[in-house]
């Protein structure tokens, strides 16, 4: 391989690893550990790939009005290791998640629990990580 070709290559990989790293955010940066949150719903989709896997669910408040939620988990591989598949939810189960709320008040949460229908709770490999207050 000449320079060039090395140089080329080299160049490439560190531009493909740096869109990566800049697209992945901490939980600080987008998830407020002052705004535990509960939500009880019905899971209209679920996102099985990297970095995060993403679960939307529709929850109706108390006035009948219907909110979409992004519930973001672990990673693939982190969930798989909890006993995870990308079978365990499928569209249309009910669920309960408790995490934290998006600083910006969107209808986004880090998802730390979920409780299944069937009354099971499993971990979602949060990137809460060691946040004193569990929600």
């Amino acid at each position: 391989m000449t320079l060039r070709a090395w140089v080329g290559t080299l160049l490439i990989a560190g531009l493909s690893s740096g869109l990566e790293v800049s697209a992945h955010h901490s939980f600080a940066a987008e998830y407020d550990p002052n705004k535990p949150i509960t939500l009880t719903g019905s899971v209209t989709k679920v996102d099985w790939r990297n970095p995060h896997v993403h679960i939307n669910m529709d929850v109706k408040d108390q006035a009948g009005k219907v909110t979409s939620w992004d519930l973001e988990l672990g990673g693939p591989n982190g969930l798989l290791r909890k006993g995870w598949t990308r079978n365990s939810l499928k569209s249309g189960d009910m669920i309960v998640m408790n995490g934290y709320a998006a600083r910006d008040g969107s209808p986004l949460a880090n998802a730390v629990t979920i409780t299944l229908a069937d009354g099971r709770k499993v971990f979602a490999d949060s990137s809460a990580g060691t946040i004193d207050k569990a929600p």
